[in-house]
């Protein structure tokens, strides 16, 4: 693997004898990623009950995705996937539940991420939300933002942490911000951090976190014209339950308030759900607005996609919004339901207006994009494909993906790989029997067809058997 040192001598070299940039100007780049929205969450996707006018203008003014996949079907090895362009056969954090203290849930100093890679190109970097993949306990301190390349961030390092919505404090930088909410401890701890549910419910991470990546927008905005781009990453927390709220009250969906669903004949937490997706969709359209009314919308790449399928937390009902839309599964599946997500990119002047791209791409390839937007080498050994053709209409030049791969290291293990229209699930890991789907045709994965292509079924396995590289930290068990 190439060192992170050699990587950024090589990136130096490559701003000084720029031979990658397609222009002059390298577009700022904002990636948003809300957490455990569904495929089906979205208007423009399919969503009846829920409004997003927002994102549904996004998508109207750019380019919607039908074949883009999260980098997992929960939230740390998804985000490490998107983070340094390595699938789960080759990342470094792979569950939501290593070991027994945070080494195996947080970057290392050899892993490059995408604010690394960008900083050395010269952009500035911030960070807004749900990072996950490295904090101040024991064993997490290298995977600290200012670590992994953010020259900024704001929001949350540890995932239990950011089950709470009202919480004590957040991070800003390398310091505790104290908020105004009082939190109720509970019995569960995760990397040396209790959680617990509010008491004193008065600042709204949520809110807090749109507010920090609209200044940071703001702070970059004439140096961005002036030939210092920035890259923000802005993970928000919502739509995923507050895990610690649901153990409280029973209501793990909160929000300030239910906005236009409060009279509607649902259950609190379904209420909570549609105004969580809603208020997001706000905020996303006031960045929107930010940018235009910055003179910055058409040097501004923007991306907007979830981190895994829908959950089914929280106390609400997720037959009420069929979340998934078509699709088979949810969170923590490797069906389709549970990996294929809502993408959607807007870059006026430059992506193609109100178009829809079936190209088949995932979170890794947010790496060899950036690269290729910042025009700069990516790191050597990634499992990552630039869409810049695809944004910019040029569908001649787009590379394809041979396969994905994915696995999952709960519920006994779980293995899929997608090669064309094909796609492959196994359980449990390495040992159990191979589904076989044809997508094109079953994008619901209704019908196993693998005693009709044992041919294929066999292509597949030794797809798995490739891509995945054993991981010291990462073993289900009977899996040898």
């Amino acid at each position: 693997m190439i060192s992170r040192t050699l990587f950024l001598f090589i990136a130096l070299a490559a701003i000084q004898f720029p031979a990658f940039a397609a222009d002059a100007t390298k577009p700022n780049i904002v990636f948003i990623l809300a957490d455990d929205m569904g495929y089906g969450d979205l208007g423009c996707y399919g969503q009846r009950l829920i409004q997003t006018p927002r994102l549904d203008q996004m998508a109207a003014e750019g380019i919607r995705f039908t074949n883009f996949y999260a980098g997992n079907t929960v939230c740390a090895p998804s985000r490490c996937v998107l983070m340094t362009g390595r699938h789960m056969g080759h990342a470094y954090v792979r569950g939501n539940a290593g070991g027994p203290d945070m080494s195996s849930q947080t970057l290392r100093d050899e892993d490059v991420t995408v604010a690394e890679l960008l900083k050395s190109a010269g952009y500035s970097t911030g960070l807004c939300g749900k990072w996950g993949l490295g904090d101040h306990a024991e064993g997490g301190r290298v995977g600290l933002p200012s670590r992994q390349g953010f020259d900024f961030s704001y929001g949350y390092l540890n995932q239990v942490h950011a089950h709470n919505y009202f919480p004590e404090f957040l991070w800003r930088n390398d310091a505790k911000e104290s908020l105004n909410n009082v939190v109720h401890r509970l019995d569960r701890s995760y990397g040396g951090f209790t959680g617990g549910w509010a008491t004193r419910k008065i600042d709204y991470s949520h809110d807090l976190v749109a507010k920090e990546a609209n200044e940071f927008i703001t702070r970059h905005a004439e140096a961005s014209k002036d030939g210092k781009p920035f890259f923000l990453y802005l993970a928000f927390t919502i739509p995923h339950a507050n895990n610690e709220a649901t153990k409280g009250t029973g209501d793990g969906m909160e929000v300030p308030d239910y906005g236009q669903y409060a009279d509607q004949d649902w259950s609190n937490p379904d209420k909570g759900q549609a105004a969580m997706i809603s208020r997001l969709d706000a905020d996303v359209g006031r960045l929107l607005d930010l940018l235009d009314t910055l003179g910055i919308a058409n040097n501004t790449v923007v991306m907007f996609s979830s981190d895994n399928g829908p959950h089914n937390e929280g106390g609400h009902h997720p037959e009420l919004f069929d979340p998934a839309g078509p699709l088979q599964g949810m969170k923590r599946d490797l069906y389709e339901g549970g990996i294929r997500v809502p993408f959607i990119v807007r870059w006026p002047g430059t992506a193609p207006a109100n178009t829809t791209s079936d190209h088949m791409g995932y979170f890794g390839d947010l790496m060899a994009t950036a690269a290729d937007l910042a025009g700069v080498a990516p790191p050597a050994g990634l499992d990552s494909i630039s869409f810049v053709p695809t944004i910019r209409g040029d569908l001649g030049r787009q590379k394809q993906h041979d396969y994905l791969y994915w696995e999952f290291y709960e519920q006994g293990g779980k293995q899929a790989v997608r090669s064309g229209n094909w796609k492959a699930i196994r359980m449990p890991w390495m040992t159990g029997p191979t589904k076989l789907f044809d997508l094109d045709a079953d994008i619901g994965e209704a019908n196993d067809v693998a005693k009709e292509h044992p041919d294929i079924v066999e292509k597949l396995e030794s797809i798995m058997a490739e891509a995945h590289v054993p991981h010291p930290n990462w073993e289900v068990r009977g899996s040898r």
